[in-house]
C-alpha cells in the first residue's frame, strides 16, 4: 500500500529515527564521494505552485544523486492551470511518475491530489504545515548538539506552516517547544491541542524573552510569507518586538544555535549579527534538507 507525508504525524517515532539515520548515511556517502543510484529508472515529478529555492533544487539534485530522474512541472504548464481537476490531474501523472513532490497555497490541495494518487505523494510545503524542513532540521540539531532529546525549542515569530510542523515533532519527540508570537499569530489552535492530547510539551507565550530562557535552539522564519504581502505593513509592527538579536540570543541556555529555514529578510526577524554569528547554522539546515529528503524518497519508494 503506497505512503504519503502530508505531514509530520504521518510517521511514527521510530520512522522518523530510522530517516534520520539513513539521512546521515547519505550525506557520508556523499561527502566521501561514493556512489548510491538505487533510483535508476524512477522518476519523481515536481509541482511547485510557489517559487522555490531550497526545494526545488534540493529534491532535483537528490534525485539525480540516486539515479533517478525528475520532471518539473508548474501548473501554468499543466492543464490543471486551465481548469483539469486536482483528482484527474493525480490520476493521469500516477500513470507516469513514481513519486510526486508538491508545493502548494493550500495544505487542502495536497490532500485531495494524495486521495486520488496511486503514487506516494510528498508535501513539500502548504500553508498548514512544512514536514520536510522540520525533518531535515533534526539532522542539523543532532549534528550541532548531539542530540535532541530533552532539548527546548524556542520559537520566535509567526506561528506559520513551519511552528505547526513544530508542534507536530514535538508530539513524536521527546522535546519542549515554545512559541513566542504576537497575539493572534499563534500556531494553528487545532494543531497545538492534537500535538498536546498525544503528549507534546508546547508552551504558547507572547514575549520573546521568555520563551528563549533556557532554549538550546532558537529558530526563526519570515515575518510576510509568500500571499501575504497585503498584511505586510501591520505585520511589521507586530513582529518588531520578536526579532532575532544578539541580546535575545544571549538569554538562550550557553551554546545555543540560531535556526531558520530561509529564505531570511535580513534586519526583519533576524539581525545579520545573528545570522552571520557563530550560532548560526542555517547554512548546514539547507544542506540537509538534501539529504533527509533523499531518506524520505526512498523510504516511501521502500528502498530502506
Amino acid at each position: 500500500m503506497k505512503r504519503d507525508l502530508l505531514c509530520i504525524l504521518d510517521l511514527s517515532g521510530d520512522e522518523i529515527l530510522h530517516l534520520l539515520e539513513w539521512a546521515v548515511k547519505l550525506k557520508d556517502l556523499q561527502r566521501r564521494g561514493i556512489p548510491h543510484r538505487p533510483l535508476v529508472g524512477k522518476t519523481l515529478g515536481l509541482l511547485l505552485e510557489k517559487p522555490s529555492t531550497r526545494t526545488r533544487v534540493s529534491f532535483q539534485a537528490g534525485m539525480y544523486q540516486l539515479g533517478g530522474e525528475v520532471i518539473f512541472m508548474s501548473p501554468s504548464e499543466l492543464q490543471i492551470g486551465r481548469g483539469e481537476t486536482i483528482a484527474d490531474t493525480a490520476r493521469v501523472l500516477s500513470r507516469y511518475l513514481d513519486i510526486i513532490a508538491l508545493r502548494t497555497y493550500s495544505h487542502k490541495t495536497i490532500e485531495e491530489f494524495a486521495s486520488h494518487a496511486s503514487i506516494p505523494v510528498i508535501n513539500a510545503l502548504s500553508d498548514l504545515y512544512h514536514p520536510c524542513q522540520i525533518l531535515a532540521d533534526l539532522v542539523t540539531i543532532k549534528e550541532s548538539l548531539g542530540d535532541w532529546k530533552g532539548i527546548k525549542v524556542a520559537f520566535i515569530g509567526d506561528g506559520n506552516n513551519v511552528a505547526a510542523s513544530w508542534a507536530n515533532l514535538a508530539a513524536r519527540l521527546e522535546m519542549e517547544v515554545w512559541f513566542a508570537t504576537p497575539p493572534g499569530y499563534e500556531p494553528p489552535h487545532d494543531v497545538v491541542e492534537r500535538a498536546q492530547k498525544e503528549g507534546a510539551r508546547i508552551r504558547v507565550v507572547h514575549e520573546a524573552f521568555q520563551a528563549v530562557e533556557g532554549a538550546q535552539v532558537v529558530y526563526t522564519d519570515v515575518w510576510v510569507s509568500m500571499g501575504q504581502d497585503g498584511e505586510r505593513e501591520e505585520r511589521l509592527r507586530a513582529f518588531a518586538p520578536f526579532r532575532v538579536t544578539p541580546q535575545l540570543m544571549e538569554k538562550a541556555n550557553p551554546g545555543a544555535i540560531f535556526m531558520h529555514c530561509l529564505p531570511a529578510h535580513r534586519g526583519e526577524e533576524v539581525t545579520d549579527e545573528v545570522i552571520d554569528g557563530p550560532a548560526s547554522v542555517v547554512w548546514d539546515q539547507a544542506e540537509n534538507r538534501l539529504h533527509l529528503q533523499k531518506a524520505l524518497v526512498l523510504m516511501l519508494l521502500e528502498q530502506i
